[in-house]
């Protein structure tokens, strides 16, 4: 029972990460964080001394007993002083190229799909190119071709932007060890999380 899985919220109510019962616990009798729990489509937060009342007066859903109490496994908890979200970098991706370069070709500024675009070494890797952020660019196939393993310069070709590592955060990816609760679908776009960034 301990090892159930709780969804945690930053205090800005932000989902940021899953925890055991057993860590929710510790938290919540701490005064690390509060259960959140929903009444309709509204939510109520309870401290540990209230949430223990609440399981009283309501003995449902998942329950653990002490000596002298039984008390519910929460679902959801919300933090009360950790307000951010943990950073993470953006991968390096070819999905997460054609997005910071927003699909277009960055030698002829048109735009195209995905299946119509190319990723392009600036220099080449046969020039000590390197294959990363500041290196590659979306490129059509036509503008590939009359570049070919030259630099843009040497093509007659300019870039429409020097290429950088993004400065967007990518989603929050949380995985989970089982299905997600119905209860944190309020705090959890099953869309936004399944987005594929790899």
């Amino acid at each position: 029972m301990l090892e159930r899985s709780v969804l945690v919220l930053n205090r800005l109510w932000q989902a940021v990460n899953v925890c055991s019962a057993r860590r929710a616990f510790v938290l919540l009798c701490s005064g690390q964080a509060q259960v959140v729990h929903s009444e309709g489509t509204s939510f109520l937060t309870h401290d540990f001394e209230s949430w223990r009342d609440f399981s009283a007066r309501e003995p449902v859903g998942e329950m653990v007993s002490t000596v002298s109490l039984k008390i519910r496994i929460p679902q959801v908890i919300v933090l009360l002083l950790f307000d951010r979200v943990p950073r993470k970098e953006v991968k390096f991706t070819r999905h997460n190229i054609y997005e910071r370069d927003k699909n277009t070709c960055q030698y002829c500024g048109k735009v195209f799909d995905k299946k119509n675009l190319n990723l392009d070494h600036v220099i080449p890797r046969d020039r000590g190119g390197e294959t990363n952020w500041e290196n590659i660019v979306c490129s059509c196939i036509k503008c590939n071709s009359k570049k070919a393993n030259r630099l843009p310069h040497e093509a007659g070709m300019r870039l429409k932007q020097k290429p950088e590592r993004p400065k967007w955060q990518p989603f929050l990816h949380i995985t989970f060890d089982t299905k997600p609760l119905d209860s944190w679908r309020h705090f959890i776009d099953l869309a936004y999380w399944h987005v594929e960034l790899g």
